[in-house]
């Protein structure tokens, strides 16, 4: 699909295929690393185009990330260029480094989080998640590689069903504290200033939007798991972002989260 895509693409650079990425979509780097290119056909132009307001949107207020460098679209499809963010994902450093940058991290969710809510123009609220994962599983589209361990054997239908007891809880609690996710807040998506060892930006923006703050917590600290060497470390890191966030974690509102997540790609 990616090759297809190429004719998308603007001239002027070199363009190099990235591996994986999201399904229909081609993603591309020049050849020099200062910009990434993701082109889709022409029914996925409108989800591109939310993802290149959403970027914008983002550095407007204050929060790091990618710069929009061009935008096309046409009947054939689409496609967004945005500038590189110079650093290092979170996740491709050892455990001794991602702990050095860990209160960054913490700081800069906590500063994502404390955007107006009523200012964004973007929503991913639980309703709208919970019904897009009716839509995968009934379609049989979750991948067990997503799901945690523990779940990988069980039934996508069953997984969902044990969720949908604790939905209207989950709901008040969303309507309460609402706030501005990423939506999809793992460590690859976070990079880290080498040097200075802070968050020089966030990428894939496709999924921001307001909604629980757990929607990011959750992901962020299970995903920190695979990182740190043991659940000692991990334990300390939970506490390091509660302290610097100013928050007691709520672990049964991380797993229903954590659990729901997975269900919703595909």
């Amino acid at each position: 699909m990616s090759e297809s895509l190429r004719a998308s693409l603007p001239a002027g650079h070199e363009w190099q295929p990235v591996p994986g990425g999201e399904s229909g979509a081609g993603t591309f780097r020049s050849a020099d690393g200062s910009r990434y290119a993701k082109c889709v056909a022409a029914d996925q132009a409108g989800e591109l185009e939310q993802e290149r307001d959403k970027a914008e949107w983002l550095r407007a207020n204050g929060i790091p990330g990618p710069r929009v460098l061009d935008w096309s679209a046409d009947d054939a499809g689409a496609c967004l260029v945005t500038s590189a963010v110079a650093g290092v994902p979170a996740d491709a450093v050892p455990a001794e480094t991602l702990a050095r940058a860990w209160e960054s991290i913490s700081d800069v969710v906590r500063r994502l989080h404390e955007l107006p809510a009523d200012s964004c123009p973007f929503s991913r609220d639980l309703s709208k998640m919970f019904a897009i994962a009716q839509d995968v599983v009934a379609r049989g589209a979750v991948n067990p590689e997503f799901l945690p361990v523990e779940q990988q054997l069980e039934e996508p239908v069953a997984l969902l069903a044990d969720l949908a007891p604790q939905l209207p809880q989950r709901l008040e609690q969303e309507a309460a504290e609402t706030v501005v996710c990423h939506g999809d807040l793992c460590l690859p998506n976070i990079i880290l200033d080498p040097d200075a060892l802070e968050v020089a930006g966030f990428i894939d923006l496709g999924r921001l939007g307001t909604a629980d703050r757990y929607a990011d917590i959750a992901l962020l600290l299970a995903n920190s798991r695979e990182t740190w060497p043991d659940e000692s470390s991990a334990s300390v890191a939970d506490e390091t972002f509660a302290r610097r966030y100013g928050i007691e974690l709520d672990t049964d509102r991380q797993r229903f989260y954590l659990h729901l997540d997975p269900l919703t790609w595909g």
